[in-house]
């Protein structure tokens, strides 16, 4: 099944509001992105996101916060709510990124009550999975990941929603995934989805997020089971974001 591949971008806590509406007239220019052939997502910082609005309408560029909590509003300090994303006319939000499993404690739990909530909201999660160092030298990959899957398969009740896998081993690590191995783990990612939801998983788009760049995007996407890129530094380079959108164009 064709489907329409997603390159989303992880601004994560980088550029300052006033030089975040810079990025985008470069980026458009270089990429000549066409909307109807790739939807192009990029998750800023909150502080950012009011300010990007109009670009999102001119340009049809899509924006996400890259958290959000469960509950609506309540006493939760440092936290941002569904609704106040809403409100604001998005669409997305990145949900379990490994950072936040690694440095905020987050766990498959809560994780699995942000896609809830997400997806009864009428929202599309990315939901981020992904085995460390460790766990992939302790032949966990397939453990790991089917936890994951499984910690949230319940809340699928429909909406769509977008997985995204972090080979967190090959994160800042010097080491490489291969497509080889992106394309096994996709593939089981399918798998577990089927096995949960049935044909829909056909139709579910499944990112690669471990260190994509330039150099190996076209390689990557050529994958049956790779839809997409959720793209840490490369994304802070119009140049280099350029060049991933047009590789996932061709």
């Amino acid at each position: 099944m064709a489907r329409k591949p997603l390159m989303a971008g992880n601004w994560k806590m980088n550029k300052l509001p006033s030089e975040a509406a810079d990025f985008f007239p470069e980026f458009l220019e270089l990429s000549k992105w066409q909307k109807e052939q790739v939807d192009v997502v990029f998750a800023v910082p909150a502080t950012h996101l009011d300010r990007l609005l109009d670009i999102g309408e001119e340009s049809g560029i899509s924006f996400a916060p890259q958290n959000v909590h469960w509950e609506s509003a309540g006493a939760f300090t440092g936290e941002i709510s569904i609704p106040m994303i809403q409100d604001l006319g998005l669409n997305y939000a990145l949900v379990g990124h490994s950072e936040r499993r690694q440095y905020f404690a987050e766990t498959d739990e809560t994780v699995a009550n942000k896609v809830g909530t997400l997806l009864s909201a009428k929202m599309t999660p990315i939901i981020c999975v992904g085995e460390t160092q460790v766990e992939r030298e302790s032949d966990k990959t397939v453990e790991v990941i089917t936890r994951q899957i499984k910690s949230f398969a319940s809340k699928l009740t429909g909406g769509d929603f977008v997985v995204a896998y972090e080979p967190v081993w090959a994160i800042g690590t010097g080491l490489t995934a291969s497509q080889e191995q992106a394309q096994d783990v996709h593939a089981l990612i399918r798998r577990l989805l089927k096995e949960e939801i049935g044909e829909q998983a056909d139709t579910v788009r499944i990112l690669y997020g471990g260190s994509a760049k330039p150099a190996n995007i076209s390689g990557l996407l050529a994958q049956d089971d790779i839809d997409g890129a959720l793209v840490g530094g490369a994304s802070l380079k119009p140049a280099d974001f350029a060049a991933m959108v047009q590789a996932a164009m061709k």
